[in-house]
């Protein structure tokens, strides 16, 4: 893997101002400067933590359906602004985005599993039927990208320990892990009931489920 930090600016958002880095990821086999050849990541940073220990820190995978499309499938949506929130209210803190959309298969093979769970199947079972691992997300990206800032240790948000055993084989020092559950609608409730039965997701600190707003115009 060859990863390099090729631009950053300061950006205004809804949570207040961060410092977006980008990071390039080199394809197998391209040689060329453009974009299409290479693989764009993220780090989101606010306040200094360049040497810092025990750094909030949110590890978190593209979806393009929720964070765009705003989809109710799944939890992603909220749970990046939530992290985005969290660490400005701390006043320092990380959000490492990955590229990596439907849990590491694309977004294309995530919408055929959309197809097979309309059709009954679970969120785990429908990557599996297309020949896939249930998570096939990795973690040594954003271990190279920690590194890079720096980062001595994290506090990491997330519910979900393999994520935890990802970045620790990454060579990430994770001090704790931080309860990350952002609610659920009758969209996602079943989704999410698959990541703790079915993937082991903690369940520590979840919150009621919500009703939806509905919008009549």
């Amino acid at each position: 893997m060859e990863l390099k930090r090729y631009s950053e600016a300061d950006i205004p958002t809804v949570h207040g101002p961060f410092r977006l880095i980008v990071y390039r990821e080199a394809m197998e086999g391209a040689t060329c400067a453009n974009p299409i050849c290479s693989r764009e990541h993220m780090a989101l940073v606010r306040g200094h933590i360049g040497g810092k220990t025990n750094v909030l820190c949110r590890v978190h995978s593209e979806c393009w359906t929720a964070e765009v499309m705003g989809s109710l499938k799944c939890d992603c949506r909220e749970q990046f602004h939530t992290a985005m929130e969290r660490i400005a209210a701390e006043g320092a803190g990380v959000v490492v985005y990955l590229r990596q959309e439907g849990r590491g298969i694309g977004l294309g093979n995530k919408v055929r599993a959309y197809a097979l769970q309309n059709s009954g199947a679970d969120t785990v079972e429908a990557n599996l039927a297309l020949g896939f691992e249930a998570d096939a997300r990795s973690y040594d990206i954003a271990g190279a990208i920690l590194r890079d800032l720096e980062v001595a240790s994290v506090r990491l948000l997330t519910n979900n320990p393999l994520k935890v055993k990802g970045l620790e084989e990454a060579g990430v020092v994770v001090a704790s892990r931080v309860a990350h559950w952002v609610g659920e609608n009758q969209h996602n409730a079943s989704y999410l009931a698959v990541k703790r039965r079915k993937m082991g997701h903690h369940a520590d600190g979840e919150p009621a489920p919500t009703r939806l707003k509905v919008v009549r115009k």
